[in-house]
């Protein structure tokens, strides 16, 4: 009978460690789920910043006239604060966005078919974003602002 009870013991310690096992994975299956949804969730408010800064654009254009709307972004994604700006070189517009309260570098960029003077930044939860486009001496300008 002495031998009988110490494979039990190692069976139900051997079940314990796979149930462990397979909690953990589940976890973070979950967890890497949620961050994808998360992380698609950005780049739809970085697509529809810059579709309203194009719209935004063209009316500036063709009213010679500046314009200002405020954008239909969400405080939060999840249960986390993001952020959204706007950054160019020579040839490039393009709209950026990443995770936290500090504005950083991402590699999350969705290009803008414009060529203007871009500026400013978003950081969700601390108001509304006010995008703002105006034609001054010639050159266009787009800035994001927090109302």
């Amino acid at each position: 009978m002495p031998s009988i009870i110490p494979g039990y013991v190692y069976s139900l310690f051997a079940a314990l460690a796979v149930g462990t096992i397979v909690v953990c994975v589940c976890s973070a299956s979950a967890a890497n789920l949620r961050f994808e949804a998360d992380k698609h969730q950005l780049t739809n408010i970085e697509e529809y910043v810059a579709t309203k800064s194009l719209q935004i654009l063209s009316y500036t254009i063709q009213d010679n006239a500046d314009y200002s709307v405020f954008l239909d972004c969400p405080p939060h994604i999840g249960n986390q604060r993001y952020w959204i700006r706007f950054g160019n070189d020579s040839s490039n517009v393009w709209v950026e966005g990443g995770f936290g309260a500090t504005v950083t570098v991402s590699q999350s960029r969705v290009f803008v078919p414009a060529n203007m003077a871009v500026l400013g930044s978003f950081v969700s939860g601390s108001g509304r974003p006010l995008l703002r486009c105006r034609m001054q001496n010639e050159t266009l300008s787009l800035t994001l602002t927090c109302e």
